[in-house]
């Protein structure tokens, strides 16, 4: 088992380390070719321990540190052709451990998601989770000391901001020189003013949620856990709740950051000339830049977070909700972080179609998540609530930003694929990812344990399995045998688990050698779909660029082998440059098949055999 195991991965971590070495000098360079972003919950990724008991603490449950991530693990990443490595859960939030001996407060269980904590009620800005180092005295050293290491095994990173709300106990304490706490200027005798960094409620004290069966800790004692939080004035919620006593629906453990919108919706702040969206960075940085604009207090400080961390190395961002901030304000930020560094990266998540142009446009935004539609729509078609055809109107309507929009089928947020709840199982997802990271330029995203087919199946303590936990201490058994004890050459996967690491091996290193993942989208379900023989699970496109030209056909039933006659029209054969004849077409994947492309009177036909949950990609050789 090992045996094959190693050589599927490339072997042991010098095998890896040679392999990476040796695609480093032949591979394209990162603008002429696909981007791939590898997600890690950070404090999982080298957790080794597997009790996994429900509210279990560190001693019980493990805990991940930064120096889990050895050469050898970043060599792992680097060679499932992995440009950027987004390190999820970082800037230190609110956490249920005493770590009083370092200077650092306790948090009140009663506004803390789960054990470990929500990374999104960041506590302080300008220092690191104590839980990732293994001395919490020297955390910041810790994390730049990974952040060199992830640069020597060439790799980027990036880092969570969460600009629209901080934790219920927000505590700087580790503000550089000169700067001021959040909310320590803050007039709190009224609900709003322009400087103020959070939304009041004068006059009334906050009170916890009613919490129903739920109980903070599993109800485990806890001297802080007794159904009291002192804020005095409350503050608005974290999701925009006014009330002062909010629900277990909302974002309780967290308040919301003012940004200089007023309560009633208008805006306190200069806005962005008509046609300013076609304006490059440095245009915006000159317009904030002008003495006479002057911008609320909160979009200082969450500058100046954002270039302290660049200053660190930190490569990137990921903005947490950020279409619940103004857009203007990430006008003012990224063009701030664009003239530090022009090649920062700059991911937004951002739900609302309507408003990706403005993001991007206007806030300067380098990616959005593609969620709403295309990811949403895969996961209707894997579960059997809707057919293909529709992703061809997703990808047409979004054809002047496609590029910005990046996919994904999971993240810390969203179900594992393998979860009866989406996919099923990891066999199954795989049409979804070869779609996923095949019909546009945008760059893909891998959630760390999605390429063994992790199933998210463990009780962490808070929230319910399907999702890896984000607030609880867990091990993520796939991932871990994927692990082996630090090896990272997966001696302990299963037969199943080897067959979905190499998968992903294929498609991501394929994707990334490919021309044509940087050229045209080609929609031909349409014209196939008038055709009685085609079937209703299959979606099939075409990629090409001046240099290669790819046909790309998925089948989403679990089920059904099917076989077809794949039409390609005439104006497209025409796109493609072919002329009539016969051209052989290879499957870029496994190699398991070869076809033959029939060209006559200008119009392409092959027949083509699909498996159950099978795809092809198919390079078309001149």
């Amino acid at each position: 088992m090992k045996t094959i195991v190693l050589s599927l991965l490339a072997g042991s971590a010098l095998a890896i380390q040679t392999q990476a070495q040796n695609k480093k000098m032949t591979e394209p360079k990162p603008a002429e070719r696909k981007v791939v972003v590898y997600q890690v919950f950070t404090r999982l990724f080298g957790n080794q321990k597997t009790a996994n008991k429900p509210w279990g603490t560190i001693e019980e449950n493990g805990v991940g540190k930064f120096n889990d991530f050895t050469d050898v693990a970043l060599q792992y990443v680097k060679s499932l052709g992995v440009d950027y490595i987004w390190y999820t859960g970082v800037p230190h939030h609110a956490v249920v451990r005493d770590y009083t001996k370092y200077g650092i407060s306790n948090d009140d269980p009663d506004v803390v998601k789960g054990r470990a904590g929500s990374p999104y009620a960041v506590k302080d800005y300008y220092n690191v989770n104590p839980d990732l180092a293994v001395d919490p005295s020297k955390r910041l050293k810790e994390f730049e000391e990974l952040i060199k290491r992830t640069h020597k095994n060439g790799l980027k990173l990036l880092i969570d901001i969460v600009p629209n709300h901080v934790a219920r106990k927000y505590e700087g304490a580790n503000n550089p020189k000169g700067v001021r706490n959040f909310g320590q200027d803050d007039d709190t005798s009224v609900e709003y003013a322009k400087n103020n960094n959070f939304y009041y409620i004068p006059g009334q004290a906050f009170e916890l949620p009613d919490y129903g069966n739920y109980r903070p800790l599993g109800g485990e004692a806890n001297p802080l856990s007794d159904h009291k939080f002192v804020e005095n004035p409350a503050k608005w919620t974290g999701n925009g709740s006014r009330s002062p006593k909010p629900s277990m629906d909302d974002w309780y453990e967290t308040v919301k950051v003012n940004y200089g919108v007023k309560p009633d919706g208008s805006k306190d702040f200069p806005e962005l000339p008509e046609g300013f969206g076609e304006k490059d960075y440095k245009d915006h940085f000159a317009f904030w830049k002008d003495k006479d604009k002057e911008v609320p207090d909160s979009w200082k400080k969450f500058r100046d977070i954002a270039l302290y961390w660049l200053d660190k190395g930190v490569d990137g961002f990921r903005y947490d909700m950020a279409e619940m901030v103004p857009v203007e304000f990430w006008s003012y930020m990224n063009s701030a972080i664009k003239t530090k560094n022009p090649d920062a990266f700059l991911l937004a998540e951002v739900y609302n179609p309507k408003e990706y142009r403005n993001y991007i446009k206007l806030g300067k935004m380098d990616y959005l998540y593609d969620k709403v539609e295309l990811y949403d729509k895969l996961k209707d078609v894997i579960r059997g609530h809707s057919n293909p055809d529709g992703i061809s109107d997703i990808q047409n309507g979004l054809a002047d930003i496609e590029h910005h929009m990046l996919h994904f089928l999971e993240n810390h947020d969203e179900q594992r694929l393998a979860t009866p709840d989406f996919a099923g199982n990891a066999f199954k997802a795989r049409p979804l990812m070869v779609l996923s990271a095949t019909i546009s330029t945008s760059p893909t995203m891998v959630y760390f344990g999605q390429e063994v087919g992790e199933r998210g199946a463990e009780d962490g303590g808070f929230g319910k399995p399907s999702r890896t936990s984000i607030f609880d201490y867990v091990g993520v058994p796939a991932h871990q045998r994927l692990m082996n004890g630090g090896k990272f050459d997966g001696g302990q996967l299963t037969p199943d688990e080897i067959k979905i690491i190499d998968f992903y091996h294929h498609l991501l290193t394929a994707v990334q050698a490919s021309s044509a993942m940087t050229g045209k989208f080609f929609e031909i379900q349409k014209v196939n779909r008038q055709k009685p023989d085609y079937p209703q699970e299959v979606y099939s496109f075409v990629r090409a660029s001046d240099k290669e030209q790819l046909i790309v056909t998925c089948n989403f039933s679990a089920h059904a082998s099917n076989y077809f006659e794949l039409k390609i029209p005439v104006d497209i054969i025409k796109e493609m440059g072919l002329k009539d004849g016969k051209y052989m077409l290879r499957d870029l994947l496994f190699e398991k098949s070869k076809l033959f492309l029939n060209v006559v009177k200008g119009e392409g036909k092959v027949g083509i055999t699909l498996g159950p949950s099978e795809s092809f990609i198919y390079q078309l050789q001149k």
